[in-house]
């Protein structure tokens, strides 16, 4: 039997492919801000120097039944880190990702999205990709890849002991401000937050879906003295 790996290695050099072309006019303010961002616009945890895992993840644009959609998946609560919490499918590069200065974190992200969530890479056209941001407490330097989900295929948890669940969520209740809080961690840090689809989108994949929304000019004002307290545990 064919892996999965296997099976997405020969399609994979097709897939890294990076192109705005035929792109849906509303995604248009994305694209334009994900050629002009500067890393210091996106987040103040910036990569050192040297050192950090190299990674990325996949943040896939869809078209619902309500319009705009986001697809974000759900960690499993069994994991050591980041338990219960929803991030964007993505993952640490593999070797055979090729260059981390290329094509590499392309690769990845649809890689790594299939192997969580059964995406169809096929369907996926690439049409950015933004600087390189950094998580200090797991030291993985990540880059996020843009996606419009042309051809939308059936997705959900491949490994439930990884991932509870696979979900999208409309860009409308995003940015409704009153889906927006912002999170407070017992260390003191503080950061935008997602109250959306019964769960609290925060760190990471809030801090990445609050600056897109900022620069494709899509945020609405929204109270941020509304404050979620998090577990220490997260």
């Amino acid at each position: 039997m064919t892996s999965a790996r296997e099976q997405y290695g020969k399609t994979v050099a097709y897939e890294a492919a990076v192109s705005t072309d035929g792109l849906p006019e509303w995604l248009t303010p994305v694209s334009r801000a994900a050629a002009t961002i500067e890393p210091h616009q996106l987040s103040r945890f910036l990569p050192p120097d040297s050192g950090g895992r190299q990674s990325a993840v996949l943040v896939l644009f869809g078209h619902g039944d309500r319009g705009p959609e986001l697809l974000l998946m759900e960690r499993a609560g069994t994991l050591r880190s980041h338990a219960g919490q929803p991030s964007f499918p993505g993952g640490a590069l593999d070797p055979e990702d090729g260059d981390p200065e290329g094509e590499g974190p392309v690769r990845a992200a649809l890689r790594e999205a299939w192997e969580e969530t059964g995406l169809d890479p096929s369907g996926v056209q690439v049409f950015g990709v933004l600087p390189r941001l950094y998580i200090p407490v797991s030291g993985f330097v990540v880059t996020p890849v843009l996606g419009w989900w042309r051809v939308p295929s059936p997705v959900g948890p491949v490994d439930e002991a990884e991932t509870a669940r696979v979900f999208t969520v409309p860009v409308a209740d995003l940015t409704d401000p009153a889906h927006r809080v912002t999170a407070r961690h017992p260390s003191g840090h503080v950061g935008p937050a997602f109250l959306v689809e019964d769960a609290l989108v925060w760190g990471f994949t809030a801090g990445v879906i609050d600056r897109i929304l900022h620069y494709a000019g899509w945020e609405l004002p929204w109270d941020r003295a509304k404050q979620v307290p998090l577990d220490r545990r997260a």
